[in-house]
């Protein structure tokens, strides 16, 4: 259930389906294989469109890629793409649906390689989520030092379709990073939810204060 308007919310979340997106998910940390996979692909198909557009589609993208799950996208072959390119569920576009074949099978590389993929992903990021504190949309950079690690070792490992930008905006959507502002009743909860995790997790509370 979404919150009530009263509620003051980041600008950007302005229609049903973006303030829902904004309460339940935007930055709540994900810590499962298949939800860091979901919105890499997400966040690579939303290049030259709107986030609006990938979020009604969302549905559309988990009917057509399996779910998310990455080993059955991996076995997807030449018959699939031509299937995907017929698909109107989806962005249908050869580069982006090719990358998600690809980044499923990278995802596995990394799990047979690392032992897990979605310890190996938030260990790039320092394990832990970084809380923000900014006041303006302005203020929102669209890349990062961070970004720009993350983009490289993705790369590196054979991601398609990763670049800082893409990479800051999929940090965000997962939690990697609070980027709600500081006015927005989203920033406290997420802040709170990760300072108890951490002290769950190690015993101790994360003395860092973010800017």
């Amino acid at each position: 259930m979404t919150r009530t308007a009263k509620h003051r919310r980041c600008p950007w979340a302005a229609t049903d389906l973006s303030i829902l997106y904004h309460d339940e998910e935007w930055g709540v940390p994900a810590r499962d294989e298949r939800t860091l996979f979901e919105f890499l692909v997400l966040e690579g198909a939303q290049a030259g469109l709107s986030w609006e557009t990938i979020l009604r589609k969302r549905e559309g993208y988990r009917r057509a890629f399996a779910g998310f799950d990455p080993e059955r996208v991996a076995r997807f072959g030449a018959r699939d793409v031509r299937r995907l390119l017929g698909d109107a569920g989806i962005v249908r576009n050869r580069l982006k649906i090719e990358s998600t074949i690809a980044n499923a099978r990278a995802v596995l590389a990394v799990r047979e390689e690392h032992g897990s993929f979605q310890d190996w992903m938030w260990g790039l990021v320092g394990g832990a989520p970084r809380t923000n504190r900014r006041r303006s949309l302005s203020q929102v950079p669209a890349e990062t030092a961070e970004s720009r690690a993350l983009s490289k070792a993705l790369k590196a490992a054979g991601f398609r379709f990763v670049g800082p930008t893409t990479c800051y905006a999929f940090m965000q959507a997962v939690g990697m990073v609070n980027d709600h502002l500081v006015g927005c009743y989203r920033h406290a909860e997420i802040a709170g939810a990760s300072r108890r995790a951490k002290v769950a997790r190690t015993g101790k509370a994360d003395p860092r204060r973010w800017k």
